[in-house]
């Protein structure tokens, strides 16, 4: 056997990684190297920061990375990932608000996240986050599937009946200002 294939060799490694990265493209949609990357400039943050906030160790999230090793194996890291990939997308964070980056970590850490099967025809990974809700987040994930005059309309149908969710509903659509008024609306 030639000593550039035998098992452990650098060639063999080599295939090994490329093999791991094309399995995370499968499995996670790119490669977990890039996905960690991009979470670590957007919280602006080390890989051990995040590795302790997803619930890895720093070497692990290495290898994961490096595609050393090809899978996530525990479904909260994955679920963590998937919500910190979210949290992202809110304007404080996006925004680069040090508070805001620093609560959103805080929250994702604390978080027991838990992953389920898709339901309905979206690729879209089921994520839910136990124990606290990120009011910023429902609001963003409301804007994003209806109009404000719908959700405008909704509030004032809900308004006696569902005062909380109204209130939810009016602010997502920029109808109620400050979140002191939605205090206690989501517990």
């Amino acid at each position: 056997m030639p000593v550039w294939a035998r098992k452990g060799s650098p060639v063999d490694e080599q295939l090994a990684v490329a093999r791991n990265v094309a399995l995370q493209r499968e499995w996670y949609g790119e490669s977990l190297g890039d996905r960690v990357r991009r979470l670590v400039v957007a919280f602006d943050c080390s890989q051990a920061q995040l590795a302790e906030v997803l619930g890895l160790s720093a070497p692990m999230l290495s290898q994961l990375m490096s595609g050393r090793r090809a899978k996530i194996g525990n479904p909260a890291v994955l679920a963590r990932m998937v919500l910190l990939e979210r949290r992202v997308l809110t304007p404080e964070v996006a925004s680069g608000d040090p508070a805001a980056i620093r609560a959103a970590l805080e929250q994702v850490r604390d978080s027991r996240p838990t992953v389920s099967r898709p339901t309905g025809d979206w690729d879209a990974l089921p994520v839910e986050e136990h124990g606290s809700w990120n009011l910023d987040v429902v609001i963003e994930a409301l804007r994003t599937v209806a109009a404000p005059a719908e959700l405008a309309a909704a509030a004032g149908l809900l308004r006696e009946q569902c005062p909380q969710l109204a209130r939810v509903l009016r602010h997502a659509a920029g109808t109620e200002e400050g979140g002191s008024a939605l205090d206690g609306a989501i517990g």
